[in-house]
């Protein structure tokens, strides 16, 4: 996983804004997890070892707090890049969650001043 530059998006307020961003900087894949494997819409599958977070944003319900999401950018182990969405908080698949848990590699990138 070679990631000489990763994602960040101080300016962007919405998941839609995030999610577009990514897909410029190439994170196109949309990725779920299933049996505690990272999954691509093909069907290969990533362990947690396999997986770095490369960023990741959260967003809080405008309303509701109940709307509160995170978005992942992931880069896995043979270049795959994309991106993993959940609700964030006790609205949370706990599928993802633990997956996301046994990540080992997770940045988390700030704008730089």
């Amino acid at each position: 996983m070679n990631t000489p530059m990763a994602p960040t998006a101080p300016y962007l307020k919405t998941l839609t804004e995030v999610h577009s961003k990514l897909l410029g900087d190439g994170y196109k894949e949309n990725f779920n997890v299933e049996d505690n494997l990272l999954k691509r819409s093909d069907g290969k599958s990533y362990k947690p070892e396999e997986v770095g977070i490369v960023n990741f944003f959260r967003f809080e319900g405008q309303t509701d707090p109940a709307d509160s999401s995170i978005m992942y950018a992931i880069e896995t182990n043979d270049g795959t890049k994309g991106t993993l969405v959940d609700a964030y908080g006790p609205d949370a698949d706990a599928d993802k969650t633990l997956f996301i848990m046994e990540v080992e590699k997770i940045e988390k990138k700030t704008a730089k001043k």
